[in-house]
């Protein structure tokens, strides 16, 4: 499945005409009159391998513009390469190129934890900070915003970088397929209420995001069960910027995310990731109120490690089972019905951390 937002200088309004080229000798055509949201196209390919795809506008005057992809086509059951970070790239500090670094050599899909541009996820901290590190990977990117993000009004310095791998504007939670795995990236900002946080996120015009709180984590929450009763897999991973679970001392476990891990929980979810926390920590599978299940427990990371100031940890907390102070990114490796987990620390790093479990 393809999707793709059209955009551009147009001479006139009106319908575009777009034409796919699937790199397999096939095309397809279509046309959008409203272009301001994705349009979403999908295609079978006979056979593995690699295709380039080619994806061409036509607007109404004739003026046209196009771009392309690889579209990386695998045999069923091909275990996925998932891997990414949360809280990356400062221009005062060499780590998130160092932590950029590894992704040159891990192929895969690649995935951010939030506050991905400091200080404040502005477009000139994307393209000077982050553009140049983690920006090489933007194409097979699929990120979720931070609590840095919302320091521009409605995040659109976030939204407008990543385009449509955000999702759409205003919410930036998704979901997508990767091999046998259901992913959902949500938008843990729409479930923070506390005031320190607030002065974080601001609609267009500076209307805090609070008046509408309620209301949009509905209907993220609503959305998120809809989403999970329609996609029933046997695996399933989540990812936000918020910790539910952390044993650090700068934000700690967050409460306001139970509501989102109660909705996982229930679904039978294996896996959420998290950043937030500067710093490496997993746990054990466990409900949402932190009771240790092994049976039917999500399992957290938080892997807020790409690159900004490292935080403290405190005493551990109940079923935090592997802590570390270190720069990196978390591998997982996806199976039919199991994943492997793998921190890999930067260069000159000594910390490592590796396992494996069964999806529910």
């Amino acid at each position: 499945m393809l999707k793709l937002r059209l955009s551009g200088s147009w001479k006139a309004d009106g319908p575009r005409r777009f034409t796919i080229d699937w790199g397999d000798r096939s095309t397809e055509h279509g046309a959008v009159a409203d272009t301001s949201g994705p349009v979403t196209v999908s295609h079978v390919y006979a056979a593995v391998g690699r295709d380039t795809v080619r994806v061409t506008v036509t607007g109404k005057d004739g003026e046209e513009g196009s771009d392309t992809l690889t579209a990386f086509v695998e045999a069923a059951g091909t275990p996925q390469v998932f891997v990414g970070a949360g809280d990356i790239a400062t221009c005062s500090s060499g780590n998130a190129a160092a932590s950029s670094k590894l992704l040159d050599s891990i192929p895969g899909t690649v995935f951010t934890l939030g506050d991905n541009a400091y200080p404040s996820g502005r477009a000139r901290d994307y393209s000077r900070c982050y553009a140049p590190t983690w920006g090489r990977h933007k194409r097979r990117t699929h990120p979720v915003p931070g609590n840095h993000e919302y320091d521009v009004p409605g995040a659109t310095g976030y939204f407008d970088y990543f385009g449509v791998a955000a999702g759409d504007s205003g919410k930036g939670y998704y979901t997508y397929e990767l091999g046998d795995w259901h992913i959902v990236a949500l938008n843990s900002n729409l479930a923070v209420t506390t005031e320190s946080e607030q002065e974080h996120r601001q609609e267009p015009g500076n209307r805090p995001i609070v008046a509408r709180q309620a209301e949009l984590a509905s209907e993220q929450e609503q959305w998120l069960r809809a989403d999970l009763a329609a996609h029933p897999k046997r695996c399933t991973l989540a990812y936000f910027h918020h910790p539910r679970f952390s044993s650090g001392t700068s934000h700690g476990s967050d409460p306001q995310m139970q509501p989102l891990w109660q909705v996982l929980y229930d679904a039978g979810a294996d896996v959420v990731l998290t950043g937030h926390e500067h710093n490496y920590e997993r746990f054990a599978p466990q409900t949402p109120d932190g009771r240790a299940d092994s049976a039917r427990g999500i399992r957290e990371f938080v892997a807020g490690t790409g690159g900004g100031p490292l935080y403290q940890f405190g005493p551990p907390i109940a079923n935090s089972e592997v802590r570390s102070m270190s720069y990196g990114v978390l591998k997982l490796t996806l199976g039919v019905r199991s994943y492997q987990w793998q921190f890999i620390p930067i260069a000159g790093g000594t910390f490592t951390d590796s396992g494996s479990a069964p999806c529910h």
